[in-house]
């Protein structure tokens, strides 16, 4: 399971803007991941700026493109790149030594539709992203705050899917996924409260894992405990 981001949140779920508002988290890198990020950095890693980014420039053509908040360790983010070279594919995470087993598994792979961000998910979709341009954004696994204390501190809330349907074009999606069934309804409760976003569930409440989300060793090792996972899908209506 990810962290999605170091950033912090009140308990009213409020974004908290400090002055150095992430930590970026450096790990141990193996030396493989050292030199995953050494080889492939130049040509698939992005460093932040608070500019927007062209998206026809970075990828060299007009695509559809998926951004992924928190990663993880990247095996996932490239596979579906891989199955889907007709789309565009940003992750971003704050975890080096996940930046580093991405950008082996996508030189392995050799995709060229993908970059990373190696910093924190809101500055990046604050201010990096514009306004209109993704037509799906991800956030699979994030932390759970499981105690209820803690739920305010879950990164989905009322102003941040606002922020999200922002970065989406009409018609695009915000796909979410988790394995605990409180954040889940969480999740439902807030979006269905969101304005201008429709859900994509025929019973209007969960979809089945959809074909372009792969089966992680983590989930399918859930499923054989009995484990659930839950898929969210909403659609920007407006």
């Amino acid at each position: 399971m990810s962290d999605v981001t170091t950033a912090e949140f009140n308990e009213d779920g409020k974004y908290i803007r400090k002055i150095r508002s992430f930590v970026l988290r450096e790990g141990r890198l193996t030396k493989g991941q050292s030199q995953a990020i050494e080889a492939h950095w130049p040509a698939m890693g992005l460093d932040y700026t608070p500019q927007p980014l062209d998206l026809t420039q970075v990828f060299g053509r007009n695509a559809d493109t998926v951004l992924e908040i928190g990663f993880g360790m990247g095996a996932s983010l490239v596979q579906m790149a891989s199955a889907a070279p007709e789309q565009n594919f940003i992750g971003i995470e704050v975890h080096k030594p996940g930046v580093g087993a991405c950008l082996a598994d996508a030189g392995e792979a050799k995709v060229t539709n993908l970059r990373v961000y190696h910093h924190d998910a809101m500055e990046v979709l604050e201010h990096s992203i514009a306004d209109g341009s993704l037509a799906r954004l991800q956030l699979f696994f994030p932390d759970p705050w499981h105690k209820k204390r803690h739920h305010k501190r879950r990164i989905v809330q009322p102003e941040f899917v606002q922020l999200v349907r922002r970065k989406l074009k009409v018609g695009g999606v915000f796909h979410m996924a988790t394995d605990w069934e409180n954040y889940s309804e969480h999740m439902l409760e807030v979006m269905n409260a969101a304005e201008g976003y429709k859900n994509q569930s025929p019973t209007g409440t969960v979809v089945e894992r959809p074909e372009h989300r792969p089966l992680t060793k983590f989930e399918a090792r859930g499923h054989r405990l009995g484990h659930g996972v839950w898929d969210i899908m909403f659609e920007r209506t407006a």
